[in-house]
């Protein structure tokens, strides 16, 4: 008997008894769905965490003033102005591992077009800032260097700001909007930008040149310093940690830190850490997720062996009539083992689709990117094949090693 005969054989033998196959090959179905399913999701957050990060710049630091400490209450970095705009010249200049780097001073603001106000975030920040956020322009242009030096009244504004004072669709450049009753031009409008890791809106925004956001938006007593943070974009080549460790060191020297025992008045962070930490726990959850879905695996490998077993019982006068017409103990084994393979493949197929299903499903829900990979496809349904043969064995070399003449009498 050839491998088709076998096989047709085989596939007749799952067909007498439907229902039985399918709760057979549902431990299958089932563990096979759930690590492709598994995978993709997790593969679909770790690109999620991926993008979130990407939208705020690449080989990006963060540097933060100091903290304050009054009466033994300690503010969080950032309460105390420590970082002057010196410094961050110092930084553009004097650190040869970094690329560019631009002031972000923040505050919210009630804003008026004719018709419509809105209460944003409006950002002062220099045309660096455009290059180390990856921030593109839609309409118009960015913000320049000779916008900043003259303090000219312009402004570059977010898609989210532009629905609410014109509606969805409107090119904004050239009107006119106030802010804090001070008339700005609009020169141009952001690419659209997600949000932040948490949940700001990046389209909510206005930027404004640094200069006009100290001299009309904000109060000129601490005009030496600059309140908020510092963006750094580090060279590819030498990475964040080099161009971390530069900087803190540029810092130190400058505010004349000199004992390694003193405190910074500044704080130096690296974006890429955190965003390394979140994959990783993204990668961790995946991996035990996919581990409960291989245990699946195995449970519907007992299964097949445990029907496998009861088959070769209630098929044992088949098998002896088999044997006493010409069939060899191997060809016993191979439709047993045959029929195993079989089911695990069928059961593997089934549970591919509903993995996918449900990964699509929950993609959707989360917002997240659907990322299937066929690797993950092949080697779930190569494993259950592997959970298939190696669980059929058993049953197989049973019903292959039953004595003809007692096949024959059994009732």
């Amino acid at each position: 008997m050839n491998i088709l005969e076998t096989l047709m054989l085989a596939v007749r033998s799952l067909l007498r008894s439907k229902m039985r196959s399918f709760l057979t090959a549902l431990g299958i179905i089932i563990g096979v769905g759930a690590v492709i399913a598994m995978v993709a999701i997790g593969d679909g957050a770790r690109a999620n965490v991926q993008k979130v990060f990407d939208s705020m710049g690449t080989n990006m630091l963060i540097v933060m003033p100091g903290s304050s400490n009054t009466g033994g209450a300690r503010g969080g970095f950032g309460s105390q102005p420590s970082i002057t705009w010196d410094d961050l010249e110092a930084i553009r200049t004097q650190v040869p591992s970094v690329r560019a780097a631009a002031p972000e001073m923040r505050t919210s603001a009630q804003v008026f077009s004719e018709d419509q106000n809105w209460t944003t975030s409006v950002t002062g920040t220099t045309p660096d800032f455009f290059d180390v956020r990856g921030w593109t322009i839609a309409q118009g242009r960015r913000l320049d260097e000779a916008d900043v030096e003259a303090g000219a009244k312009v402004a570059v504004i977010g898609q989210t700001v532009v629905e609410k004072l014109y509606g969805a669709g409107f090119n904004p450049v050239g009107q006119v909007i106030r802010i804090k009753k001070t008339p700005f031009t609009i020169v141009g409008m952001t690419a659209r930008k997600g949000q932040s890791p948490m949940g700001q809106d990046y389209d909510d925004s206005i930027l404004v040149p640094a200069t006009t956001f100290q001299r009309q938006i904000q109060s000129q007593s601490l005009a030496r310093y600059i309140t908020g943070t510092i963006y750094v974009q580090a060279n590819a080549s030498a990475g964040t940690a080099r161009a971390q460790r530069d900087v803190t060191a540029l810092l130190r020297e400058r505010h004349r830190i000199t004992s390694d025992e003193d405190p910074n008045d500044f704080d130096v962070r690296d974006l890429s850490e955190i965003a390394n930490s979140r994959q990783q726990s993204t990668e961790t959850l995946s991996l035990l997720l996919a581990s409960i879905a291989a245990v699946s695996l195995v449970v519907g490998g007992i299964g097949i062996m445990n029907i496998m077993l009861v088959s070769v019982t209630e098929r044992t006068r088949e098998i002896g009539v088999r044997v006493a017409v010409g069939a060899r103990p191997r060809d016993i084994l191979l439709q047993f083992l045959i029929e195993a393979l079989t089911l695990s493949l069928l059961g593997g197929l089934l549970g591919a689709a509903v993995g996918l299903g449900v990964a699509r499903f929950l993609a959707s829900q989360f917002q997240w990117p659907l990322l299937v990979r066929p690797d993950v496809i092949l080697l779930a349904l190569g494993f259950s094949a592997v959970i298939g043969v190696g669980f059929g064995l058993y049953p197989a070399r049973k019903a292959s090693r039953l004595d003809p003449i007692d096949a024959l009498r059994y009732e």
